[in-house]
C-alpha cells in the first residue's frame, strides 16, 4: 500500500531539483538562444528518462497497458504547452524581471484548479482551494516588486508570467489525466512511461523545428553535451518526481505544495545575507506558509 504521505517527499524533490535545473538552463539561454536553452532540458533528458523507466520496468518485471488515443492526445497537449511555458520563462528571465515573473508564473497553483475542472472535470474541497489561493497570493506578496522596480516596463514581464504560468498549469492537468488514464494500477510504472513519451514526443518536435529554423543551434547542442548533461539530468530527475507526484495526487495540491521550496529559499537567503524581512515580505511568508500547511493537513 503507497503511503498517504509520498506525494509530499516526491514534490519537494522535484521542486528542489527544478531549481538546479532553471539555474543550468539560464545560463545556457545566452549561448543556444531561448528556444535552444529550451531544448536541452528534453533532448539531454531524455536518455536519463530513459534509463529511469528501465530500471523501473526490472524492478517491476512486466511493460506499460498499450496507450490509447486520449493518453496520446493529453500527452501530445502536455508536452507542447510545457514547450512554450519553458520558453516564455526563460525569455522572461532573459529580460531579468525576475521578481515580476516569478510572481506571476507562481499563479500557476489557482490556474490548474480551473484547467482541470474545465478539461477533465476534476474537482478539489473548498477547503483545498482556499488553502492554494492563500499560498499563491503569498508568493505574489513576497515577490512583488519594491521600489527598485519602479519605472520599469511591466507589461512583457508580466505578460510573459501569466501565459508561462497557464500552460504549465495545463500541461500538469494533461500529464496526470494521461497518467491515470493508462491504469496499470503500479504508479511508478505509468508515471515513467508517460514521462518517456512526452519527452520523446518534444525531443522530435524541437528538433525538426530547429533543423528547419535555425540547424546552427542543433548542431551547437549536439556539440556541447559537457555543459548540457547536467541541465539534461537535473530536468529528468525533476520531471520523474512530479510525475511520479502527480500519479499520486491532484495536480493543484501538486504545484502548491511545491512552493514551499520559494519559502525556504526566501529565508534561507535572508539568513545568510543578515536582512531582515520587510513587512511586506513577513506577511507573505505567514500567508504562503499556512496555505502549504493547509494542503499538506488536507
Amino acid at each position: 500500500m503507497t503511503p498517504d504521505w509520498l506525494w509530499i517527499v516526491f514534490t519537494l524533490g522535484a521542486a528542489f531539483s527544478q531549481t538546479f535545473r532553471n539555474a543550468l538552463q539560464r545560463g545556457l539561454t545566452g549561448p543556444l538562444g531561448t528556444v535552444g536553452a529550451t531544448h536541452v532540458r528534453f533532448l539531454y533528458g531524455l536518455p536519463f528518462a530513459l534509463l529511469f523507466f528501465g530500471l523501473i520496468l526490472l524492478w517491476v518485471g512486466r511493460l506499460p497497458p498499450l496507450p490509447d488515443l486520449r493518453f496520446a492526445g493529453m500527452v501530445a497537449v502536455g508536452a507542447l504547452t510545457q514547450i512554450v511555458a519553458t520558453g516564455l520563462m526563460l525569455a522572461a528571465m532573459r529580460k531579468r524581471a525576475f521578481l515580476i515573473v516569478t510572481a506571476y508564473t507562481k499563479c500557476e497553483p489557482v490556474l490548474v484548479i480551473l484547467v482541470a475542472w474545465v478539461l477533465v472535470g476534476e474537482t478539489v474541497s473548498a477547503a483545498a482551494v482556499a488553502a492554494v489561493a492563500l499560498a499563491t497570493a503569498g508568493v505574489m506578496t513576497m515577490s512583488w516588486p519594491g521600489r527598485e522596480m519602479r519605472g520599469q516596463a511591466w507589461a512583457g514581464p508580466v505578460a510573459f508570467g501569466l501565459m508561462s504560468g497557464g500552460l504549465f498549469a495545463v500541461s500538469a492537468v494533461c500529464f496526470r489525466s494521461a497518467i491515470n488514464g493508462l491504469g496499470s494500477g503500479m504508479f511508478l510504472l505509468d508515471a515513467s512511461f508517460t514521462l518517456v513519451c512526452s519527452l520523446s514526443f518534444q525531443v522530435l518536435v524541437l528538433s525538426l523545428w530547429l533543423a528547419l529554423r535555425d540547424p546552427q543551434v542543433l548542431r551547437a547542442l549536439l556539440r556541447n553535451p559537457r555543459q548540457s548533461l547536467p541541465a539534461g539530468f537535473a530536468g529528468a530527475f525533476a520531471s520523474q518526481l512530479w510525475f511520479l507526484a502527480f500519479a499520486l495526487q491532484s495536480a493543484s495540491l501538486v504545484r502548491t505544495a511545491a512552493l514551499s521550496e520559494i519559502l525556504f529559499a526566501q529565508l534561507l537567503s535572508r539568513r545568510m545575507s543578515a536582512q531582515r524581512l520587510t513587512a511586506r515580505e513577513a506577511v507573505g511568508v505567514a500567508m504562503l506558509a499556512a496555505g502549504v500547511a493547509g494542503v499538506l493537513l488536507l
